[in-house]
């Protein structure tokens, strides 16, 4: 279960962050799997080869890359399709030009356990971002831009950099909008030795237009599935009407392509579909239909994250039935819903994990 709030550990990660830059960036070459992972933590890493290894070598990353570059012109690599042609230099309604902006990179040990290990999930943290939640609780960075702009070789290096420190996984945080950039620095970064998983952490708003081009490149999917009702993910994240009907449309694509997310016997997850869902007050999120939908249609042996950390934040307080934190009644009926609904791997606050 994530306890520590992102915020608070990217603003502890100092080293990292874009206040203190990246002095060591310059000094990074494209060295193999570090030492560190001779530990018994990621002993199965020497034997798995992520996806997007063979991608690289035959020369499809590029291809996909390119693609996904020329969505740019007329932007439609998020749901919102705006249309801004962020190759001139336009914004999009992410706030994204064609410009990588990177807020801060570390080793993150606030993500689900089986994704840290022992050095912590190696996550990127890419600035604005396509949903604009009104209680996003890292808004300086989704909605103010907080970032600095970096290279699609820095990006690269940041993922060997990671890699080197031991981190037994790449992990992009709001990707969507700079997906393009993303793969382009992979294929730099494969060609270097990069050989560890790379997660795909998103809102779960995503067209399966796109996520079709990242069939064989991601191997962990983990979205969100933050609402059941259109009309709440309308009033809290920017008139996102559509949220429910694409989200799950994208999660039916996410499986298809990487499956039920089993650990290793090391503990660490190497591949399939991790679903995240932040319980909310007053039933915002609608937390037992969405439940029920997993169950329904997908195998009930699906990872589900159900999280119960939501804290008003941003504009939250002048919105009444999100100005508070959740009650343990909330949380338990989320839990309770998709128990009975037979979801059977559930990673849930004060439960035992199945």
């Amino acid at each position: 279960m994530t306890t520590q709030s992102r915020r608070n550990f990217i603003r502890s990660a100092v080293f990292f962050s874009i206040s203190g830059g990246y002095p060591f960036l310059n000094a990074l070459t494209g060295r193999q799997a570090s030492t560190h992972l001779q530990s018994n933590d990621v002993q199965n890493q020497n034997t798995f080869v992520p996806g997007y290894v063979k991608l690289h070598e035959s020369g499809v990353l590029q291809e996909r890359a390119q693609k996904l570059w020329q969505m740019m012109q007329s932007c439609q690599l998020c749901p919102r399709e705006c249309g801004a042609n962020r190759l001139q230099g336009e914004e999009g309604f992410c706030g994204a030009k064609a410009d990588l902006h990177i807020s801060s990179y570390h080793p993150h040990f606030g993500e689900e356990h089986a994704l840290v290990g022992r050095s912590g999930s190696g996550t990127i943290f890419f600035s604005n971002c396509s949903l604009r939640c009104v209680f996003c609780i890292n808004w300086e960075i989704s909605q103010d831009g907080e970032g600095r702009q970096h290279s699609i070789k820095a990006l690269a290096r940041m993922m060997l950099h990671l890699q080197d420190m031991g981190c037994p996984n790449i992990n992009v945080v709001t990707p969507s909008h700079y997906s393009a950039h993303i793969i382009k620095a992979l294929d730099l970064a494969a060609k270097q030795g990069l050989r560890i998983p790379l997660v795909y952490n998103t809102c779960g708003w995503e067209r399966v237009e796109v996520l079709k081009l990242m069939d064989g490149i991601v191997d962990i999917y983990l979205p969100d599935f933050k609402y059941s009702d259109g009309q709440m993910a309308a009033r809290y994240s920017s008139d996102a009407a559509s949220y429910p009907q694409i989200t799950k449309a994208a999660l039916l694509e996410m499986h298809r392509q990487v499956g039920v997310a089993r650990p290793a016997k090391n503990g660490l997850m190497y591949r399939g579909l991790m679903i995240r869902h932040l319980v909310m007050p007053n039933n915002v999120g609608g937390s037992v239909q969405v439940m029920q939908w997993i169950a329904r249609h997908l195998p009930k042996d699906t990872y589900v994250n159900i999280m119960s950390q939501y804290r008003p934040e941003y504009k939250a307080f002048d919105y009444p039935r999100i100005n508070r934190t959740i009650t343990r009644a909330e949380y338990s009926q989320a839990v309770e819903a998709a128990r009975e609904a037979g979801l059977s791997r559930l990673d849930v606050q004060g439960y035992p994990m199945h």
